[in-house]
């Protein structure tokens, strides 16, 4: 390598060799920069071929001549000057080794320049995009390198005396490479345009696998004796539980949902245990319920438990807990066979004997299950033949038949094809071919009794005429052979055919609003539900493949709507650092005005115009500043002058009228009021009339969105309770809404909250700004039951509605049990 080395501080060493550090040390950092010395050569080269070929095709494609000409002067100057960058890079990152032991700068009152506002200027858009662009490069490596950022900070630490290294002084961290490489190209005498260029090439060529090479980095030092035992061990942080919402106390594992749509992956179910527990409590069979397992079939009768969803059961679990649903939907037949027998005035009382006999195949004894196969459409009467099983096979062979079969033509008001619809269609088909004692068997005709209530459990969360409600009758037949094919449908964490379901019924869910459609999504909804009826045969590879490109795009538009969000975020905190500055600026003058009141036009003055010098006084500099000192003694210099009998003072009246035309007030208005807070007499040049007018008619500091607040009432017992809740909840967390008397709900997110003024701000699914609420209002809504926190056991879709399932399965059982004892009691 050839090139001058840049000049650098004096107290700044250059290289390792010159640099005052003990020998091992030196020694260490020497063979560190020899290590890495090869590779950020090799990768820079390769950059600056890069960087010349994006140069040509930005001259190719130029829209005009001045452009085109512009960037044929950036590759003639990078053609000159090309063999200096890689040197003087080097030299930078070399100089970052040698000099960790040099004081870090550290920013202190005394040592801070003090900007005075009155000087500030705008900014250059292109040294504006310099600075983001290498701080979005340096942000993004920091990101997926964190952990290994983490270990060199703690080793560099240790190299240098000192405490460990945070990711922006970090010699070797994304952020010093990025500002060696800004100082570096200096060098080339680029335009501002080309350096942009120039800093996404090093993006893509240099920093593109910095998470793996600083993983070599820290081996590296490992194996020189530097904290050679160190690993990375993320802290857990315990949820604080001392505050909870009194309708989450009974469920310890119910977070808030803060997840955007498709970023949460949940399927709240049962432990196998757990569903023997239940099973076993209900029937009086199977192993008694004891110790934990206790405890979770006791938690069963309310919300289910997600912690058992990150982890699919084992096989055998697997087929003993779809046996135990079996028996729950035995307990539930029985159950609807003896209130249909109650209705009618046949039969004994609602659970009499027999009614728990278990047959061979798992249904009640001498019973028919409802859409099983055996109802009126099979064989009856002594004159009947035999029932014939039909094999799994077969049964999934006739619904591969029918599941390239358009839907049949529907009416608007119609109902559409249920599972139990889908079930029948199946067995005339099968009896067909088969003959017409054929029908399903126990397991087959329980998977398809279980969809049918899981598909009336998501028809409720979806709105009638959304185009998902088409959607998901036409996922039907995939998905009823997915679940035979596999019982883990029901109990496995990670299903692709249950995503596909959940992600298509999302995007009709009763809870979004106009504004929350997506109609790109909906084309990509539709386009993987017809991949999955024309090619799946039994792979769940398809659901896979056919969900991957629907959850690229729902990753996008969660990066969109937090970008999205962001920029909501910043307004509202301006809004309300405002909002702080202005009850700041009425106290200061409130209390200045405490011991004499002027003219109530005087009052009007500083109320208004005053009102504005201070709260922009305090925006810009802050409270601890000497622009603010200086501008409550100005206001007490203000009430004195108008409250006693003295002249103008001129004095006085310049300081006003300075300050009043900084915030933008016109010089004649600001000389006229200026005037008015300077003496206690009458200003004969300006009428109050005339100057009333023209302050009515100017725009307050902030007031054009300003809305004035009703006192807050005091709080209930409840509300208290709410509004203590609330200030616990992380940003992010979504709520539901009522918004008619129908009880329907609308979700929204809770994006930021001020601890000091109450506001929040409320975003939908695509991060756009919906509403703002004050937290006294937010807890008055949930007190009254018109807002609750989504939690994530009920975030998704597909959960609430299994949930229902499994509710409307117990409730039918413990029903039952309650009527069996009262029987046994009379």
């Amino acid at each position: 390598m050839t090139g001058t080395r840049p000049p650098s501080p004096a107290a700044t060493p250059t290289t390792i060799a010159s640099s005052a550090l003990p020998p091992r040390v030196r020694r260490v950092l020497q063979n560190l920069y020899d290590h890495i010395a090869p590779d950020f050569i090799t990768a820079l080269n390769a950059m600056l071929v890069e960087f010349e070929q994006q140069l040509f095709k930005q001259a190719e494609q130029a829209r005009n001549n001045h452009l085109q000409a512009q960037v044929f002067v950036d590759l003639r100057a990078l053609q000159k000057h090309r063999t200096e960058l890689v040197p003087h890079y080097m030299f930078g990152l070399e100089a970052e080794l040698a000099g960790i032991r040099t004081p870090r700068p550290v920013a202190t009152a005394a040592s801070a320049l003090r900007l005075d506002y009155q000087t500030l200027t705008l900014v250059e858009d292109a040294v504006m995009d310099q600075e983001i662009v290498l701080r979005e490069v340096a942000r993004r490596h920091e990101q997926r390198g964190n952990a290994q950022i983490l270990m060199l900070g703690q080793r560099f630490g240790v190299l240098a005396r000192a405490p460990a290294y945070d990711a922006d002084t970090l010699p070797l961290g994304p952020h010093r490479l990025c500002q060696v490489l800004k100082e570096a190209a200096t060098c080339l005498q680029l335009s501002l345009d080309a350096q942009l260029v120039l800093y996404r090439t090093f993006d893509h060529k240099v920093m593109q696998n910095y998470s793996e090479w600083a993983g070599t980095v820290n081996q590296f030092l490992s194996r020189e004796g530097i904290l050679p035992g160190l690993v990375y061990m993320p802290r857990r942080v315990r949820v604080q539980e001392a505050v909870r919402h009194p309708r989450d106390a009974a469920d310890t594992h119910a977070r808030p949902l803060t997840g955007w749509q498709g970023s949460a992956s949940h399927w709240a179910t049962l432990t196998p245990e757990q569903l023997n527990a239940v099973a076993g409590a209900l029937t009086g069979s199977g192993p008694p319920a004891a110790g934990p397992h206790a405890a979770g079939a006791a938690s069963a009768a309310g919300a289910v438990p997600g912690a058992a969803a990150d982890k699919a059961p084992a096989p055998g679990d697997a087929a003993g807990s779809f046996e135990v649903l079996q028996k729950l939907l035995a307990i539930r037949r029985g159950g609807l066979q003896a209130d249909a027998r109650a209705l009618a005035g046949a039969g004994g009382p609602p659970g009499g004997p027999g009614t728990l006999a278990q047959g061979a195949g798992g249904n009640p004894a001498g019973s028919t299950a409802p859409g099983s196969g055996g109802g009126a459409s099979g064989p009856s009467g002594p004159g009947a033949g035999a029932p014939r099983l039909l094999p799994t096979p077969d049964v999934l062979n006739t619904l591969q038949a029918m599941q390239s079969a358009p839907l049949p033509a529907r009416a608007p008001e119609q109902p559409r094809r249920t599972v139990q619809d889908l079930q029948q269609a199946m067995l005339a088909a099968a009896r067909a071919q088969h003959g017409p004692d054929a029908t399903l068997a126990s397991a087959d005709s329980d998977t398809f009794e279980l969809l049918d209530l899981l598909y009336n459990e998501i028809e409720r969360e979806v709105q009638h005429d959304a185009p998902a409600a088409d959607m998901l009758v036409r996922l039907q037949v995939p998905v009823v052979q997915a679940a035979l094919r596999d019982r883990n449908f029901f109990l496995r964490a990670q299903h692709p055919a249950r995503d596909l379901l959940n992600t298509v019924a999302e995007s009709g869910a009763t809870w979004l609003g106009e504004e929350d459609v997506d109609p790109q999504l909906l084309q990509k909804l539709h386009q993987a539900v017809e991949t999955v009826v024309e090619t799946y045969e039994g792979d769940e590879a398809v659901f896979e493949d056919a969900s991957r490109e629907v959850q690229q795009h729902l990753q996008a538009a969660a990066r969109k709507a937090e970008l999205a969000e962001r920029r909501q975020v910043e307004a509202a905190r301006g809004k309300d650092r405002l909002e702080i500055a202005k009850q700041r600026a009425a106290e200061t003058i409130e209390s200045a005005m405490a011991e004499a009141k002027p003219q109530k036009f005087v009052q009007a003055l500083l109320s208004q115009a005053w009102a504005d010098v201070l709260t922009l006084t305090q925006l810009r500099n802050g409270e601890t500043s000497g622009e603010w000192t200086d501008a409550l003694q100005t206001t007490l210099e203000i009430v004195a002058a108008t409250t006693t009998a003295q002249g103008a003072n001129a004095e006085l009246a310049g300081k006003v009228e300075k300050s009043l035309v900084q915030v933008g007030y016109h010089e004649d208005e600001a000389a006229a009021i200026a005037r008015r807070l300077s003496s206690a007499e009458e200003d004969e040049t300006t009428s109050r009339t005339e100057l009333t007018a023209r302050l009515k008619a100017r725009a307050r500091l902030g007031g054009q969105n300003e809305v004035k607040k009703k006192p807050a009432s005091p709080r209930t017992p409840e509300e208290q309770e709410c509004y203590d809740y609330l200030r616990t909840l992380p940003f992010g967390t979504w709520f539901e809404f009522t918004r008619n008397q129908q009880g329907d709900v609308q979700r929204q997110r809770l994006s930021w909250f001020s601890p000091v003024t109450g506001n929040a701000l409320f975003v939908n699914q695509r991060g756009q700004r919906v509403g703002e609420h004050s937290l006294d209002t937010l807890a008055h809504l949930m007190a009254k039951g018109q807002a609750q926190v989504v939690t994530e056991d009920r975030g998704r879709l597909i959960d609430r509605a299994w949930n229902a399932t499994l509710n409307a399965l117990r409730s039918l059982t413990g029903r039952r049990g309650e009527a069996e004892s009262a029987g046994g009691a009379a």
